[in-house]
């Protein structure tokens, strides 16, 4: 239900003031909820480029210099404001070619959020908005709907040097934002992973950009659609996790020159899961809370008794809800190299899932778990041979797994990181962190030669700038939702390693046994009770 229609932003009135020539454009916090003259929305004035009439009056004359007139910005919902929403609002906010209207979550204002640092998000959220008092005394994690109006709104209003700024919606059911928010055209989808599809089928249908975090969708089947879609429709979208990867290209480039010979193996692990990963279903049954719409938030899956567990950051442990680390994080990772390499999807996966074991009536058992991923877990994953690029092995591991330590650090007493990436030719070793920050051949000798031989003795190592990732994670989406080229995170480049990450999950879900693929059947060859999980058991009216 929409909760604050009368404050929705003004669209803008186009007229021509006689005397001077120019446009008088009505501000974007006035608090009008009427549509543009002759019927036209936001929109579909974005939708038309730049009609004759906005070319008139130079950009400068309206407001100075930076200044995007209404008219030219993206109109963005976002649906989803949980922590992760509230990490990244301040770089979308911040943007001179973005209007946040509306925020949508089925938790009203939540009491049950997890966050990385106790009152980390909450000082966010008052440097955000300039109120270093905001919520004194209120020791929950924030989140949901409520809060991410006070963001929005506190920060359009501190932007602008004013007590109060009104135009920004809320919303619980993102089916209604959707029909009721004509002037929206883009929207950014930040809920848990199994409503992916849903949410960004829906936009795409309405003709709408669409942002979507990681995964695109927990199942196969769903992320294929969202993909077809967006190519059917031509319209730009946006991956969030993507890169462009410049240290993983640096050392792919390594790669190339011939430094370890012909690529064998990567190796990528991560230190995640830095959530619950719970060994059996809950049996109590806890009230839902105020404010939480627990329908809503089960969307396509069948319905099952509220629970605490199943929520907020817990959701990423649940097969039904979740997709697990290697979707969590190797996205981030990965993206990059699939997109170098051009990766198609694996031909096999396999994987080895940690177990956890009881005892009861005086017996020690394991317990057979299908419904929740694994504390621990190493990934293999084999492609195909292409073009001048042999055959492939990709390893995962998560949960303090990591590979043997190599040779070349066991010479000079180094280990591994906790987090890290590791190329391995039949000629030598590339070793970088997480995301393959610093690449450097092992041992130091071997980097020390081969930058004396490139001309480059003392290249400093890089740090990773997270600002200035997320200002370009935010810059190729805003520039491709303008009319520019695709984003290097295109949803239509996302279909070898959504397969990948989702192969993964289910292999895991079936104790790891290995996974034969064809990709252009969409069908797993060898184990036919496994294409179940390709898809997943709807509730009605969700059906993709």
């Amino acid at each position: 239900m929409a909760e604050n229609e009368a404050g929705r932003p003004a669209v803008w009135v186009q007229a021509f003031k006689s005397t001077l020539g120019v446009f008088s454009m009505r501000s974007s916090d006035a608090g009008s909820t009427g549509g543009e003259p002759g019927g036209m929305t936001r929109r579909g004035v974005i939708r038309a480029g730049a009609a004759a009439s906005f070319a008139i009056v130079p950009r400068h004359v309206l407001g100075g210099s930076g200044y995007v007139a209404p008219s030219e910005k993206i109109t963005l919902a976002c649906i989803g404001f949980g922590s992760q929403a509230i990490r990244e609002i301040g770089g979308i906010l911040a943007s001179p070619d973005v209007q946040v209207v509306s925020v949508c979550d089925v938790e009203k204002d939540g009491a049950h959020y997890l966050e990385w640092g106790k009152g980390q998000l909450r000082s966010e959220i008052r440097e955000l908005i300039g109120k270093p008092n905001w919520r004194e005394g209120d020791d929950r994690v924030p989140g949901g709907r409520d809060v991410g109006r006070e963001v929005v709104e506190g920060y359009y209003a501190k932007q602008r040097g004013k007590d109060g700024f009104k135009g920004c919606s809320t919303y619980a059911d993102f089916r209604e934002l959707l029909d009721k928010e004509k002037d929206v055209t883009a929207v950014k989808v930040m809920t848990p992973d199994h409503t992916h599809a849903a949410i960004s089928l829906a936009a795409l249908r309405k003709g709408l950009n669409v942002i979507v975090h990681k995964p695109l969708a927990n199942r196969i089947v769903e992320a294929r659609a969202v993909i077809d879609a967006a190519r059917e429709r031509k319209i730009a979208t946006h991956f969030l996790p993507a890169s462009e990867g410049a240290d993983q290209k640096r050392a792919l480039d390594m790669v190339k020159e011939g430094a370890i010979g012909t690529l064998r193996e990567i190796h990528n692990w991560s230190m995640r899961p830095m959530w619950p990963q719970f060994d059996a279903i809950p049996g109590d049954r806890p009230p839902v809370p105020e404010g939480f719409d627990w329908t809503l938030w089960l969307g396509p899956s069948r319905d099952r008794p509220y629970h605490p567990a199943y929520t907020h950051t817990n959701f990423r442990g649940w097969y039904e809800f979740g997709a697990g680390s290697i979707a969590d994080m190797g996205h981030y990772s990965l993206w990059p190299i699939f997109q170098a390499l051009q990766l198609d999807a694996p031909v096999s996966v396999e994987s080895t899932p940690s177990h956890v074991c009881t005892a009861s009536d005086g017996i020690c058992r394991r317990i057979k778990n299908d419904y929740s991923f694994p504390a621990a877990c190493t990934v293999r994953m084999r492609f195909a041979p292409k073009a001048d690029r042999g055959a492939l092995d990709l390893f995962w591991y998560d949960g303090g797994i990591k590979p043997p330590v190599p040779e070349e650090l066991m010479a000079e007493d180094q280990e591994l990181a906790e987090e890290g990436m590791l190329f391995v030719g039949d000629r030598g070793k590339i070793l970088g962190g997480f995301r393959a920050e610093n690449p450097r051949l092992i041992p130091e000798s071997r980097m020390k030669a081969y930058l004396n031989e490139k001309g480059r003795p003392d290249e400093p190592a890089r740090g990773r700038n997270r600002a200035s990732q997320s200002r370009s994670r935010n810059a190729a989406w805003i520039a491709a939702f303008k009319g520019g080229p695709a984003s290097y995170g295109d949803f239509t480049l996302a279909g070898p390693i959504t397969d990948a990450m989702n192969l993964a999950a289910i292999s895991l879900r079936l104790e790891g046994r290995r996974l034969r693929w064809d990709a252009r059947a969409a069908r797993i060859t060898n184990i036919a009770d496994a294409n179940r999980f390709l898809s997943r058991d709807y509730r009605p009216g969700w059906e993709i």
